[in-house]
């Protein structure tokens, strides 16, 4: 089965207060997983990755063939894809931890840049969370701090 995912990541100041949004739906349009989670206050790029990481560990709850993650950070599509050079030592090692996620998929991850304006959904999330002040579950949080992802 294929799934559709739109990940973002909002930032209010860069750094400011950050959240994170995730919609994935089936092949028939409908919805099986929604996000909206605040991040604190932390960059654009960072909470783009965030969001990305957080679908991935999420997916080992949804039966899933193959996945199509659509994002509208394309410095983040492009260092996923190998196209360009992480430098930032932060976000080289969530790169690193999506690589080690998709590894260990047992689907197929395609992960391809669309333009803000088709990625309104996970946008409005996003900014949910900014606003929601909502923190992401303590068990996913502690994993983005151990791995000093955060």
């Amino acid at each position: 089965m294929t799934l559709f995912a739109a990940t973002d990541g909002a930032s209010r100041g860069n750094p400011g207060e950050s959240g994170i949004g995730v919609i994935v739906r089936d092949a028939d349009g409908h919805v099986v997983l929604t996000i909206a989670a605040y991040l604190g206050t932390t960059t654009n790029n960072v909470a783009e990755y965030t969001a990305l990481i957080i679908l991935l560990r999420r997916m080992a709850t949804l039966p899933c063939t193959r996945l199509e993650v659509r994002a509208d950070s394309e410095l983040m599509v492009r260092q996923v894809n190998g196209i360009y050079k992480v430098k930032d030592a932060r976000l080289q090692r969530m790169c690193a931890e999506v690589q080690r996620l998709r590894k260990a998929a047992l689907y197929e991850l395609i992960v391809r840049y669309v333009p803000r304006e088709q990625n309104k959904e996970a946008d409005a999330l996003a900014n949910r969370g900014i606003e929601s002040r909502e923190p992401l579950p303590a068990e996913e949080r502690a994993l983005l701090l151990s791995g000093g992802l955060c």
